[in-house]
């Protein structure tokens, strides 16, 4: 998909600010206690997602997010379909206090590859 100049340079700079998770490490992280956020919209959350993931869609996430996730140093994995939108979130949740918040790499598409 092709993003508008500032789009992009936005979520590049989010990207900057928080740290990525290997698609492979994920597993582990939510068996150590991770949540994956899916922050993507709930018909694209209802089509397909990561086991157990809570899903916050993006344009609700600072609103709903501290009743659903009140603990502040909770690691959570946020996620989308690539990785725009899961950096743009996980940098909101760091500027809204979630010290952990990270961002899946590659998105939920670099999950579907992932041996079983």
């Amino acid at each position: 998909m092709a993003y508008t100049e500032k789009f992009q340079s936005l979520a590049d700079a989010a990207r900057a600010k928080v740290d990525e998770v290997a698609p492979a490490d994920v597993a582990a992280l939510i068996a150590d206690g991770a949540i994956a956020l899916d922050i993507r919209d709930p018909d694209e959350h209802a089509k397909d997602h990561i086991p157990g993931s809570l899903n916050i869609s993006r344009g609700k996430l600072e609103m709903n997010v501290e009743e659903a996730l009140p603990d502040l140093d909770r690691v959570i994995l946020c996620y989308c379909n690539a990785n725009n939108r899961g950096a743009l979130s996980a940098a909101s949740l760091r500027d809204m206090g979630y010290t952990n918040a990270r961002f899946i790499g590659g998105g939920l598409n670099a999950r579907r590859i992932l041996p079983a």
